[in-house]
């Protein structure tokens, strides 16, 4: 059986070879930023335990309204996910978890392990927020189209705000 001490010079050397920017604070105990287009970047931890590989890695905080629908889509994510799940801390941020026995860590796998991770928060961010955040996206692009304010990092959601509110904001359907 791979022993601990071994499994994190195998992580050390997958995330050297991968280029991926992290820390070690402690032996066996990593922080990863993983860097993405949608969510700039996921704060990633990996942990090296007695049995197991464990992944955490934060996609967004406690969504503000809309939690059951949030939730629902999550879990149904969930049945088509490699390797990590989306949890809920009990403040109600949402995180992906994991755990990788350790007979199974390999550079490979550790590729694979933080390419899900990348993957799955990256690609659904966007949804998260939409769900989750709809209200709060809805009064910044007010704000900004009311004042002549770039929009530009409102990009991803320009379809359904300029359904709601016109391509002049505010109501306007012009």
């Amino acid at each position: 059986m791979t022993q601990p001490p071994q499994v994190a010079e195998i992580i050390r050397a997958a995330l050297r070879e991968g280029k991926i920017e992290h820390a070690e604070p402690r032996p066996g105990i990593f922080e990863v930023t993983l860097p993405g287009e949608r969510k700039l970047q996921t704060p990633c931890r990996i942990e090296v335990g007695q049995h197991a590989v464990a992944v955490h890695a934060f996609v967004a905080r406690n969504p503000d309204e809309n939690h059951r629908a949030v939730y629902r889509w999550l879990l149904e994510r969930n049945l088509r996910m490699y390797a990590v799940a989306f949890a809920v801390d009990h403040s109600g941020d949402i995180y992906l978890d994991g755990r990788l026995p350790l007979h199974a860590v390999t550079t490979d796998e550790v590729d694979r392990l933080l390419g899900s991770v990348l993957s799955y928060a990256d690609e659904s961010f966007n949804t998260i927020l939409e769900l989750g955040f709809a209200s709060s996206i809805r009064k910044e692009w007010d704000w900004r189209t009311a004042r002549g304010e770039s929009t530009r990092n409102l990009d991803a959601f320009r379809g359904w705000l300029e359904r709601e509110t016109g391509p002049g904001g505010n109501g306007d359907p012009r």
